[in-house]
């Protein structure tokens, strides 16, 4: 089985194994689990960021992160293709009592659009209060952000008073596709989530990383959300050893799609294929051919892939498949 619906579905290695079960842990929500202490520690250092709290998922750490930045009856700005609004089942509505306004982009706004979507001093209006960012976009294909747009976005933050996170799913395939840095992050951003448990290949978890005060916040927050965990050393010496080890060959992940983007490129049932940046690739065929019935032909070579649309179907790569199983892929493209 070459299973590349998601880089989630990834396992842990032996090493990675071995290292959880040799961590030395406490009770967390009496912030007494080294291990943990020691992740959260580690990541906030990475982007220069002040402190950290580990979280049971990218879901969990954005909700977090939302609740502590506004008011009910706030208004945060985001891109319609953003995983807070698509894929976190209304949880800025139900966690936050805020209200979402919605920018219509390939998955990453720009400083043009993020002025012309703040509501005015208005009582009518919701308060502008938050913007969040998604670093690779997850539906536009692994995107990356220019810096100069974040740059740019920023400074309109700034000029407004808004607060501006970032869901940092799939942060180091952007650091590590754009050559940027940690710290670069941790300069321009109010409150960072980094996930672990995608391409770094952890299990479980997700860090949110912020200023002393905001991770106070936030540490109360996580409680009242049902995510105090106690012994979970276990689980954050998974994301200890993924930070040492498994960063560098996530470009592993991204010439892998492009080697297979390259071999879609010419074929007949194939409309459009977007450019993979990262590690997700995006590939629309012509009607009336639609993605179920590729997803299923793939199938019946034991590859798995995910119908995103009727036409749109969605391959990721992650540590979990090697060279020889990308190969693989390509005989099955070719043959179809």
């Amino acid at each position: 089985m070459i299973d590349l619906r998601s880089d989630t579905v990834t396992k842990p290695s032996k090493e990675m194994l071995a290292s959880m079960m040799t961590a030395q842990v406490g009770d967390d929500v009496f912030v007494e689990d080294p291990t943990i202490n020691a992740l959260e520690d580690m990541l906030a250092n990475m982007f220069g960021m002040e402190a950290g709290l580990f979280c049971a998922s990218g879901t969990m750490s954005n909700q977090i992160a939302i609740k502590v930045h506004t008011q009910p009856g706030d208004e945060v700005i985001c891109d319609k293709l953003s995983h807070i609004y698509q894929y976190e089942a209304g949880g800025i509505a139900f966690n936050s009592s805020c209200s979402v306004n919605l920018i219509f982009s390939d998955g990453r706004i720009n400083a043009k659009q993020l002025t012309e979507a703040i509501n005015a001093d208005d009582i009518h209006k919701a308060i502008s209060r938050l913007v969040s960012l998604e670093n690779t976009s997850n539906r536009g294909g692994g995107t990356c952000y220019d810096w100069k747009d974040i740059i740019a976005i920023r400074e309109v933050c700034d000029k407004h008073g808004l607060q501006l996170h970032l869901d940092g799913a799939r942060i180091f395939n952007a650091i590590v596709a754009k050559q940027e840095t940690t710290e670069q992050y941790g300069n321009i951003f109010d409150s960072i989530s980094v996930c672990l448990s995608k391409g770094l290949g952890a299990p479980v978890g997700s860090v949110l990383l912020g200023n002393k005060t905001f991770i106070h916040k936030a540490r109360r927050i996580r409680k009242l959300f049902g995510g105090g965990m106690r012994q979970a050393g276990y689980l954050a010496a998974a994301g200890i050893y993924a930070l040492e080890n498994n960063i560098n060959r996530l470009a592993d992940d991204h010439l892998h799609a492009k080697k297979v983007a390259d071999a879609l490129q010419n074929k007949s049932w194939i409309k459009e294929v977007i450019a993979p940046e990262t590690n997700i690739l995006i590939f629309e065929v012509v009607a009336p051919l639609t993605s179920i019935e590729v997803v299923n032909k793939l199938k019946e070579q034991h590859i798995y892939c995910y119908p995103i649309a009727p036409q749109q179907v969605r391959m990721v790569f992650h540590l979990d498949v090697d060279s020889i199983m990308v190969d693989k892929v390509i005989e099955v493209i070719g043959s179809m």
